[in-house]
């Protein structure tokens, strides 16, 4: 197949193209950059999680990405021959239908190194193929593959808070458990790089995040295939950081108030927080068991005073889907 694939492209000699990938086996030679790798692991509960083997990130000079994998039998084989950004080709391999879960190519074959392939480095460096290609999606994209595990695709936006503070506090994403430190949830090469910049960055790009909903909010979550760039050092973020400087109201689009950590507490703390505390918007979860269920007392919602529909919980009013009013007035129903 792999042979038939070279004669249809006209070049038997070339480099096969990512494109003209076929599933099954394949003797042709390709030429691509490795631009990331990365542990491949299946998750166990309550364990470190069983080591599959590396998966890597290609890109041929099309530009086309393809997701390639190493075995964990041939792992030791060929780790130490894996360098990000150096150019690579791959003789004799097998192609087979990508994952499920979490693509993080364009491609939908794996391209997997087999005991008869050869990896080998090329020594130039071949401008034609590209350093880096991003897939860069909207908010309104996350949010329709919200909960999905599909395409795992990159965001670029500025950041308004860093742990809970404003930029221009410092923020240091320390991993200490003490009395002055939080434990901040954050990819490794993200805290390294945020603690190593000499300025406080602004602009973050990460790859291939996972779109998921928590508390009602949307939360993109790093995999294992996600990178951080900060502020300069790719395109991508010197375009918004220069956009960011010409547009200085964009930085205001996110209210700090709105950021929240969910908590768990009990229903008299949650009281006792709405006594204390000013009018603002606050997400609790509470953990309660039900001891009784009056029988006879009344079950209701909250529904629009005009049409009866129950009402939805807006930021700060109650918004009614029927009437499209942002403002409804409730009544018991």
């Amino acid at each position: 197949m792999a042979k038939q694939t070279a004669i249809l492209t006209g070049e038997a000699s070339s480099p096969l193209l990512f494109r003209h990938v076929s599933p099954g086996p394949g003797d042709s030679t390709m030429q691509f950059r490795l631009i990331h790798h990365w542990e491949a692991r299946k998750n166990v509960k309550g364990g470190p999680g069983i080591l599959l083997g590396i998966e890597m990130l290609m890109i041929d000079k099309e530009g086309t990405l393809a997701q390639g994998f190493i075995g964990q039998n041939r792992r030791n084989q060929y780790e130490e021959k894996l360098e990000r950004g150096r150019i690579y080709t791959l003789t004799n391999f097998y192609a087979s239908n990508s994952k499920v879960m979490y693509h993080v190519a364009d491609q939908k074959l794996v391209i997997c190194i087999s005991h008869a392939s050869v990896l080998k480095k090329v020594e130039e460096n071949i401008e034609g193929i590209l350093t880096e290609r991003f897939r860069i999606h909207s908010f309104s994209d996350f949010e329709a593959n919200c909960d999905l595990r599909g395409d795992l695709h990159d965001v670029v936006g500025h950041l308004k808070l860093v742990d809970g503070k404003p930029l221009h506090e410092r923020p240091v994403l320390c991993t200490n458990d003490d009395s002055t430190s939080r434990i901040v949830t954050a990819a490794e090469n993200f805290r390294l790089k945020f603690d190593a910049s000499a300025a406080t960055p602004t602009v973050l790009l990460v790859t291939t995040v996972n779109p998921k909903r928590l508390a009602r909010k949307l939360c993109l979550s790093s995999m294992s295939s996600s990178r951080v760039f900060l502020d300069e050092e790719v395109d991508p973020t010197k375009e918004y950081l220069t956009w960011l400087t010409t547009n200085p109201s964009a930085t205001s689009a996110v209210n700090p108030v709105e950021v929240v950590k969910a908590e768990t507490l009990t229903i008299s703390e949650i009281a006792a927080f709405i006594k204390s505390q000013p009018a603002k918007i606050a997400y609790f979860d509470c953990i309660a068991t039900i001891d009784d269920v009056k029988l006879g007392s009344e079950w209701y919602y909250i529904a629009c005073k005009d049409c009866q529909t129950k009402l939805n919980r807006g930021p700060t009013t109650l918004i009614c889907p029927k009437c499209d009013n942002e403002n409804a007035s409730a009544i018991a129903k």
